[in-house]
């Protein structure tokens, strides 16, 4: 992972390479990672923008053989004199790929190549290789997009790059009644109606899964350990991933019918066993304080 430390300068990362291989991609994802993307930026004015007020921001700067005043060798001798600068902290990451690939995705998506004028990809692409060869010998960082789908490439710069995020995957753990309707939003839903439910215990009807009487009630569930630990390992594998992925928020919703007494116990249960597992999750109980009805209950089955 690239995450030098810049001490106070600002971050600068020249974004270039051969068109097709994903330079809009990569921009996308760094944007998403906080940094401040622009493509196709005007090269005789690629040192204004770099400000003394933005040292706080990362900046990613995309440029490539259709960006006007594009020279290699002159974009090389300005990037030089930025680097002398003591306020910047220069980079460049140049993306590469295959010439046959790079045909497939201009056959694919019918575009013509700014250089083949009405020649045949295969020869703009060859040409574009030996306009850019300087750049990419100059570049600091070199990603080769040949056998990576839109995917891969965001997964890598992830990596390279995820150190300047603005902040982890936040987590939330709720609790509903499914009797008060479905969360409007929620990625994992789990039902808690095949738990024994402490309604229709006089003593626990008007406690909460918050109480230490529900809990114990619904922990004498001969089906409660197993499927508990399940839920928590599933979960334990899944949210490293879907962070792996990008994904910015997870919701974890727990049902049962009133979203007073299983739901919420449950919900509580997990929060803490993610919390052990290096996660920091919200927990939202939304029908806690609602009121106790036998009608939505549905009928005792003792």
């Amino acid at each position: 992972m690239v995450n030098e430390s810049s001490n106070g300068r600002q971050r600068i990362l020249l974004v270039t390479g051969m068109l097709g291989a994903g330079k809009t991609t990569a921009l996308r994802e760094l944007e998403d990672l906080g940094w401040e993307a622009v493509d196709n930026f005007p090269i005789r004015l690629f040192t204004r923008l770099v400000g003394d007020d933005t040292a706080q921001h990362s900046l990613a700067i995309g440029f490539d053989c259709r960006t006007r005043g594009f020279v290699p060798t002159d974009i090389i001798e300005r990037v030089k004199k930025l680097e002398s600068r003591k306020d910047v902290v220069v980079s460049t990451l140049f993306l590469d790929c295959a010439g046959q690939e790079l045909e497939r995705r201009f056959n694919e998506t019918r575009r013509r190549h700014v250089l083949a004028h009405d020649l045949p990809v295969g020869m703009g692409i060859a040409a574009e290789r030996e306009l850019l060869a300087p750049l990419r010998r100059w570049a600091d960082l070199l990603i080769d997009t040949t056998h990576f789908s839109a995917n891969d490439l965001q997964l890598r710069i992830r990596e390279l790059f995820g150190a300047t995020a603005p902040k982890p995957m936040t987590v939330t753990v709720s609790s509903f009644g499914f009797s008060r309707g479905m969360p409007p939003v929620a990625d994992l839903v789990f039902d808690m109606r095949f738990l024994d439910n402490p309604h229709w215990d006089p003593d626990l009807r008007d406690l909460t899964g918050t109480d230490a009487g529900v809990g114990a009630h619904i922990e004498r569930d001969p089906a409660f350990a197993s499927a508990f630990a399940r839920i928590r390992d599933l979960l334990l594998e899944l949210l490293p991933r879907y962070a792996a992925q990008g994904k910015t928020y997870v919701n974890v919703a727990f049902g049962c019918t009133g979203g007073r007494h299983r739901s919420v116990f449950v919900a509580e249960r997990i929060a803490e066993a993610l919390r052990q597992g290096g996660f920091s999750p919200t927990v939202v109980h939304r029908n806690l304080g609602s009121r106790a009805a036998e009608m939505i209950e549905g009928p005792h089955e003792p």
